[in-house]
């Protein structure tokens, strides 16, 4: 089968950052789904194993990247009871597991879920992994009851306009009656989390305690750290409310969070990948969740994040992704379809 993997980690502009790859196809084990891969998105992790996330791949092997898929299941395990052989399925796969940059890919049935009907191969390979973050991130970590529609106050998204932040706002807008306040700095990204449903926009290039003052909202119920958290958490204790909930979701060198101990916030890490990671007792809730996402989705409720789509799948085209995504400038996501 055709993959896209690399041998070296190392940056994106070397000629050997990705290679095209031929490899036997994966055998599925008793749990598994055979996926046959139409479509896949780029997100930072991706970014991130490749320079070396993971370490070296063993001397001689390729490691193939990519965690957001959208494609058809040609084969089931032993013990699946959940999928046939036929289904048109999405998910955001398994951190220790080879990725979904292959046409074909196997996948545990419990991070998997029937594609959206209305939506095509790219838009709905674009959802997944964020979608699993932002779901967990708002309800599991931030602990906003899901369909409240009163007194839950106010949401303040660190980065509205990447892959997580543009499904994270039509989450807490649709779902909550947070107010969402999303950062964003330039007139299209500004545009672009107004779409989304972000009530406010304030720049995340000034001062936050600032901008929020002078959109009348001096403090805040919860914070959604998507990036560059650590340079916002001088700040955070003074525009954080009292018992406040804070979550982010990227990778700080250090975070002293001993300045929130005053007003009792809560600070909860969320990595949609635990789960699989650690087979949990509750690894199906990422199946469930990505079933009433995409029920949503079919309802017009929510709406892809999709913004780019490039074919095919290759190392060239993954490369290109691979360094918008490294830019810091991408809106919403880069999908990738068909070998």
């Amino acid at each position: 089968m055709k993959a896209v993997g690399y041998y070296v980690p190392g940056t994106v502009d070397r000629d050997d950052a990705l290679v095209d790859l031929v490899l036997p196809a994966p055998t599925p084990g008793p749990r598994d789904l055979l996926v046959r891969v139409k479509a896949v998105s780029v997100n930072p992790v991706d970014t991130k194993v490749r320079m070396g996330g993971m370490g070296r791949p063993p001397a001689g092997q390729a490691r193939v990247l990519g965690w957001d898929a959208a494609g058809i299941v040609e084969a089931v395990g032993a013990e699946t009871t959940m999928f046939k052989v036929g289904d048109e399925v999405y998910y955001a796969g398994d951190l220790s597991r080879a990725g979904t940059n292959a046409e074909l890919h196997a996948v545990d049935e419990r991070v998997v879920a029937l594609k959206p009907r209305t939506l095509s191969w790219a838009q709905a390979a674009a959802l997944p992994l964020t979608a699993i973050t932002a779901w967990e991130l708002l309800f599991d970590r931030l602990r906003v009851p899901y369909g409240k529609k009163q007194g839950l106050g106010t949401l303040l998204v660190i980065n509205g306009a990447g892959g997580v932040g543009s499904i994270l706002i039509q989450l807490a807008r649709r779902l909550t009656s947070l107010t969402v306040v999303a950062t964003a700095s330039r007139p299209e990204t500004v545009a672009w989390v107004q779409d989304m449903g972000a009530h406010h926009v304030i720049d995340h290039h000034k001062a936050l305690d600032e901008e929020l003052i002078r959109i009348g909202i001096p403090e805040v119920e919860y914070v959604a750290g998507l990036t560059a958290t650590e340079r916002h958490l001088p700040l955070l204790p003074k525009i954080m409310a009292p018992q406040g909930h804070l979550a982010l979701i990227d990778d700080p060198n250090s975070f002293d969070i001993v300045p929130l101990k005053r007003k009792s916030i809560t600070v909860a890490w969320e990595l949609m990948f635990t789960r699989s990671l650690y087979r949990t007792h509750d690894m199906i809730e990422q199946h469930k969740l990505l079933q009433e996402v995409a029920h949503l989705l079919d309802a017009g409720v929510l709406k892809t994040t999709l913004t780019k789509e490039i074919t095919p799948i290759d190392a060239r085209t993954l490369k290109a992704a691979h360094a918008a995504v490294e830019s810091g400038a991408a809106i919403g996501k880069t999908v990738l379809s068909g070998f």
